[in-house]
């Protein structure tokens, strides 16, 4: 679900002339407004993401990063587990198990 800032055109209702609606990105933008009827344009907003800047949290947040320290050797900073620490190209046995990662 997102959250989208409606505008009325004309006058504003007991939801104040900017007001919010939270519904999924497959519907259609509302044209009227759910309390008085009146007619709305849907405005741009600011999105704000917040992006991780330490390998604890990509670790907490379910992200692998691989550093590299060799040709063919790589660093699991963020391993968890029974994940092997280092990774080395020609021995899949230590790659990260990604299916345990990777959730809906």
């Amino acid at each position: 679900m997102a959250l989208y800032e409606y505008e009325h055109i004309g006058k504003a209702c007991a939801l104040g002339k900017v007001f919010q609606v939270e519904h999924s990105m497959q519907d259609e933008a509302l044209k009227a407004c759910p309390r008085c009827g009146g007619e709305l344009k849907r405005l741009i907003s600011r999105v704000f993401v917040s992006t991780p800047t330490s390998d604890s949290q990509l670790k907490n947040m379910g992200f692998t990063k691989l550093v590299r320290r060799d040709s063919g050797v790589y660093e699991n900073v963020t391993a968890t587990g029974n994940e092997s620490r280092y990774v080395e190209a020609d021995k899949p046995h230590t790659m990260p198990d990604l299916k345990k990662k990777i959730r809906d």
